[in-house]
């Protein structure tokens, strides 16, 4: 059955030449909001993440697919075609479909695509309303742009891994590769307010109106320091690492209660009175160390032992209940399991089934889109592609290549 595109994005077309997980993660949020997506990938090969399991999806008999559950994780709402992009009839394939969409999108190392032809300074002469996004490393520009970049590594020389983990312990990688999702999602608002600009441009009947991106995983790591990076600019005192601590709020982090942890993450000074009576401890505020947020961020050594004193008598349970009625911030430490079982996701559908050619169930589980729109809901319309799945169908639907012609490139290897 056919699903229904319901996103505002519906009618755009993106050329997605990208890999691993922050341009594919750009390009399935566009994706999810309506835009036509076509993946280019290597013949046989494909996107490194299809073998980056196990898992990987099962089939009727129990054994491995070729789909890993990483490369579902970030390529919903796609169409794969399969182009050997280092000869010259792939090449000219890619052209032709940069003329047909509205953005094109990669992340091969700085320079990679220019020996081909396929780089912005080729391709900006004959599609001038083209918007071309490169995601690399270091940027395009700078002493280390022509260096390779990865999610781990970024998160290590962009300092979230000084500020993540135990005072005592050593530099810690946040458990998922958060660099490479928030430079997508970096690189997705950058397109589409590329867009808005070309828009603009053609409602002024001026000429062109595209242009060039170029995100750098290292700048989008530094940009989303948020508070820590802003802590240091304004004091110049370099934050260590605090924990489950916040640097700024006090108290604001996981205590132990009587039977597992909880977070407790009191946001003002009405909070922590709400937090002290409940926890029979209302003599906390009144205490000078303790009465504002000021006085208990420079004690937090003092404070946190007392109140994880207090939080230890009683099960998580316990607190969970007695300080959600007082509407005082707090929430389980949840495994991933539990997360999914989670009422409050399962009621915003945050864990969706989709039919998968490969799956001896049928369907594969995927996450669903956190986008909730009023009038332009995301639409699932495509599972996560086996390799090459659509590319007789795009050839034919957009470039007007027949059977015998697909035939002839597919015997040559270009597709």
């Amino acid at each position: 059955m056919k699903i229904q595109n319901t996103g505002p994005l519906n009618g755009l077309r993106i050329l997605d030449m990208s890999r691993i997980l922050a341009g594919p993660t750009c390009t399935q949020i566009l994706g999810d909001l309506g835009a036509d997506v076509i993946k280019i990938e290597r013949p046989e090969s494909g996107d490194d993440t299809r073998k980056w399991g196990p898992p990987y999806v099962k089939d009727s008999d129990g054994n491995d697919t070729s789909e890993s559950a990483y490369y579902l994780c970030a390529n919903r709402n796609k169409r794969s075609l399969t182009v050997d992009i280092t000869k010259s009839e792939g090449q000219e394939i890619i052209r032709k479909l940069a003329g047909k969409c509205d953005v094109l999108i990669e992340n091969y190392k700085v320079g990679g695509l220019k020996k081909y032809g396929l780089d912005y300074a080729a391709m900006k002469g004959d599609f001038p309303e083209l918007i071309y996004c490169s995601i690399s490393g270091f940027g395009q520009t700078g002493p280390k742009s022509h260096l390779l970049g990865y999610d781990f590594m970024i998160q290590a020389m962009g300092g979230i891994m000084s500020v993540t983990g135990e005072p005592d312990g050593s530099p810690m990688k946040v458990g998922v590769g958060i660099a490479d999702v928030m430079c997508g999602m970096y690189a997705a608002v950058s397109i589409l307010a590329a867009l808005r600009h070309r828009d603009q441009v053609r409602e002024s009947g001026e000429a062109g109106g595209g242009q060039y991106i170029d995100l750098a995983l290292l700048d989008s790591q530094a940009a989303w320091l948020i508070n820590s990076g802003s802590n240091y600019l304004t004091s110049g005192e370099d934050q260590h690492r605090l924990g489950n601590a916040h640097p700024n709020i006090v108290p604001y982090q996981v205590f132990q209660t009587s039977d597992s942890f909880f977070v407790l993450a009191v946001g003002n000074d009405t909070q922590f009175h709400k937090f002290c009576e409940f926890a029979g401890a209302p003599e906390l505020p009144e205490d000078p160390r303790f009465k504002i947020n000021t006085d208990r961020v420079k004690n937090r050594k003092i404070l946190t032992p007392m109140i994880n004193d207090l939080t230890k008598r009683n099960s998580t349970q316990y607190w969970l209940e007695g300080l959600e009625k007082l509407q005082v911030p707090c929430g389980p430490v949840n495994t991933i399991k539990e997360v999914f079982d989670d009422p409050q996701i399962q009621h915003r559908k945050m864990e969706i089934s989709m039919e998968h050619p490969l799956s001896g169930k049928g369907n594969v589980s995927l996450i669903g889109s956190p986008l909730k729109m009023s009038e332009t809901p995301v639409s699932y319309r495509h599972a996560p592609p086996i390799l090459g799945q659509h590319t007789d169908e795009i050839l034919e639907e957009l470039l007007g290549m027949d059977e015998e012609e697909c035939n002839e490139l597919s015997e040559k290897g270009i597709i």
